[in-house]
């Protein structure tokens, strides 16, 4: 399989495009984005996504916004090689009564170039006895907006 092989079977229909940014200081000492950073791209994609609707504001996580990684894996395919403008695709696989687990793609901004996917299982905890709590509502009706449609 090619790297455009791969790529394509990588992209599925639906979900967002987050458009990010990768620094020179991302980078490591062969000039490759460090591979600490894919989870990070992915992080700050998902804040950007939530601050978009709403759902996270200024001062100390509460509610929805107070959760916590369960699982995160991720699989490299291409280097990211240069500083510039990048993407990630986010979508949600399912959507439970108090976690999510999304697939993402690192990407090209045009979303055409995969660098790498993988998935993030996130809980939703109360900030009181941080243990596991439903999210709102709100929430999984718009995580179940960005889910791929039906295969």
């Amino acid at each position: 399989m090619t790297a455009t092989d791969q790529t394509a079977a990588a992209k599925p229909a639906g979900g967002v495009l987050i458009p990010l940014s990768v620094h020179f200081d991302d980078l490591d000492a062969m000039g490759m984005l460090h591979n600490s950073h894919y989870q990070v791209l992915v992080e700050r994609a998902w804040v950007a996504f939530w601050q978009g609707h709403g759902l996270i504001n200024a001062g100390r996580p509460s509610g929805d916004s107070f959760n916590v990684v369960k699982a995160f894996s991720v699989n490299h395919e291409l280097p990211v090689l240069m500083p510039g403008e990048y993407a990630v695709h986010l979508w949600t696989q399912h959507v439970g009564t108090t976690s999510v687990t999304a697939g993402f793609r690192v990407c090209s901004a045009d979303g055409a170039t995969t660098y790498a996917h993988g998935t993030r299982t996130a809980v939703r905890i109360d900030d009181t006895t941080l243990r596991p709590t439903p999210w709102s509502t709100e929430v999984r009706v718009l995580a179940e907006s960005i889910a791929l449609p039906p295969t």
